[in-house]
């Protein structure tokens, strides 16, 4: 798999807003597009330098900016929408080199 073939949950956030699902606005789907497509970003500008420490920096940093904007747009992120999130993200660290053994999200997750 590669980083172009990971889906990513806002994608069926979109699907769900528009068939009525009110947890979502395109505001906050479009703010966390943005967090996952930098998260995206800093993983691929690891390059060859994807140690643990590094891509753990990662995940750290779009748990704390979605926690951000989860407060910013009134706690849309629920159950399933958690589940999505920590998908992606145990995708993504696999694409980068990373092992994901347990939830690198929990030490710093407020959704």
């Amino acid at each position: 798999m590669t980083f172009e073939e990971l889906m990513k949950p806002t994608d069926a956030w979109q699907e769900r807003m528009e068939e009525g699902e009110d947890l979502f606005t395109p505001e906050n789907i479009q703010a966390a597009n943005e967090v996952l497509d930098r998260f995206i970003q800093q993983l691929k500008s690891l390059g060859e330098d994807s140690s643990e420490q590094r891509i753990i920096e990662c995940v750290k940093n779009v748990v704390l900016q979605l926690n951000e904007i989860n407060e910013t747009y009134e706690f849309f992120i629920e159950t399933m929408e958690r589940e999505e999130l920590c998908e992606f993200i145990e995708a993504a660290v696999g694409v980068a080199g990373g092992n994901w053994e347990e939830d690198m999200t929990e030490e710093w997750r407020e959704w």
